[in-house]
């Protein structure tokens, strides 16, 4: 697995990648959506996809002594990475809003615990229908984005919705009491997100299998 994903971060991420990682620096924004960052960790796997088509990676990795599923298994380690490291790193921007930002961000929800178990979820569901869906050709890279992203838009707007409803003000909360609350939400994401990485691999590699490259 090592091997896989050293292979994808040294010659299959475009460098695009790299910077939407850093997006969390979005969470010092006042009065801003802020869960428009997951929609720039989805960016950036399209982009590395484009990439791959243009270079052949796909083509390249099958020729390698490895199993034809690894060619998904080595995305999905790419995407997990990426995904996974762009969250930590919007770790320290979001405890510097709480510190130095005013409380309440009248847009939507406040980057809590509650905000990344949900971020979770859509990161599990654009992985498992954008992979699912591009490795039935491994090459339609925009059909499978564009597809991927009708429910990634769809949870970005109910997340930053959901807390104007009443009784889901706690969603909203950076107090000790509502952020043990909002716990479960976070164990439920990655439950999800897991469960999602490996239903696209399996479903991925069954397809790509079918693939005449």
């Amino acid at each position: 697995m090592s091997e896989l994903l050293y292979k994808e971060l040294r010659l299959a991420a475009h460098p695009s990648l790299y910077v939407f990682m850093g997006m969390g620096a979005l969470l010092l924004i006042p009065a801003y959506p802020y869960s428009v960052v997951f929609f720039f960790g989805c960016l950036g796997l399209f982009q590395s996809s484009m990439f791959d088509r243009e270079t052949r990676d796909v083509f390249y990795t099958a020729l390698l002594p490895r199993p034809k599923r690894d060619i998904v298994k080595g995305k999905l380690l790419l995407a997990v990475f990426s995904q996974l490291v762009q969250l930590g790193l919007s770790v320290p921007f979001a405890l510097l809003r709480t510190l130095y930002l005013p409380e309440g961000n009248p847009v939507g929800m406040e980057p809590n615990i509650a905000w990344y178990g949900l971020g979770l979820m859509v990161y599990g569901v654009f992985d498992l229908v954008y992979f699912t869906r591009f490795y039935k050709t491994a090459y339609k890279a925009g059909v499978s984005f564009l597809t991927a992203l009708i429910p990634v838009t769809l949870g970005i707007i109910a997340i930053e919705s959901s807390v104007h409803f009443p009784g889901l003000g706690w969603l909203d909360a950076m107090n000790g009491p509502a952020l043990v609350r909002q716990v479960p939400i976070l164990l439920a994401g990655a439950a999800v997100y897991a469960v999602a990485i490996v239903l696209a691999y399996r479903a991925g590699g069954r397809r790509l299998e079918r693939v005449d490259l």
